[in-house]
């Protein structure tokens, strides 16, 4: 994990959203571990808007409709099932700690979910944190086939309609850069952060 690493003693949630506002994110080693630390990348993860793409084969599933789609449903759900081990996942980073903090997020209006429901089961979803005109994408989950990529196609719609102007995905994975994202350089982000803490903070 290139970039700087520091022990986080002691978090509060309006401490997370201070280290949000200077280009700092907190993980766990693992779901078991209570201790925090704060990452600052060398290389960060964007998604430019103007950049985004979507496949032609997903865009035609997005147009099928399979889910319903809802924002800030169910948040404890969409964390919790971002927290669980799967084969192709077998650890995470997401302590007990980071789910309290987030929840209180979402009680504050800065924690925000899209989720893919089929009927009365929760199939996809990711959750994030707004502040000022940057959303900071966190993690997603994904238990039918597409459901995680049309929850990301459904939250970048809605954040180019709220005005948002930056979406931090942190690191760059293939996935991601299937949709556009890239690696930005710590002082070009550090720029990108600077001009979305000056906006008021969007409303989700």
């Amino acid at each position: 994990m290139a970039g700087s690493r520091r022990k986080s003693p002691g978090i509060t949630p309006e401490i997370l959203l201070r280290a949000y506002s200077i280009g700092l994110f907190p993980m766990a080693e693992s779901a078991d571990d209570p201790e925090i630390f704060w990452v600052e990348p060398e290389l960060r993860g964007v998604l430019p808007f103007d950049h985004f793409h979507v496949s032609k084969s997903l865009a035609k599933t997005v147009r099928r409709n399979p889910f319903e789609i809802r924002f800030d449903h169910a948040f404890d759900q969409v964390i919790a099932a971002c927290a669980e081990e799967t084969s192709g996942r077998p650890s995470t980073w997401i302590n007990r700690t980071i789910r309290s903090l987030y929840s209180t997020l979402f009680d504050m209006g800065h924690a925000h979910t899209v989720e893919a429901w089929d009927g009365d089961e929760l199939v996809g979803g990711l959750y994030g944190v707004s502040l000022g005109s940057a959303f900071f994408g966190e993690s997603m989950f994904s238990r039918r086939t597409d459901a995680s990529k049309i929850c990301l196609v459904h939250l970048v719609g809605r954040l180019r309609e709220k005005g948002f102007t930056l979406l931090d995905t942190q690191f760059t994975t293939e996935h991601l850069k299937t949709f556009g994202a890239i690696d930005v350089p710590k002082a070009d982000y550090a720029g990108m952060l600077a001009a979305a803490m000056e906006s008021p903070h969007l409303k989700f």
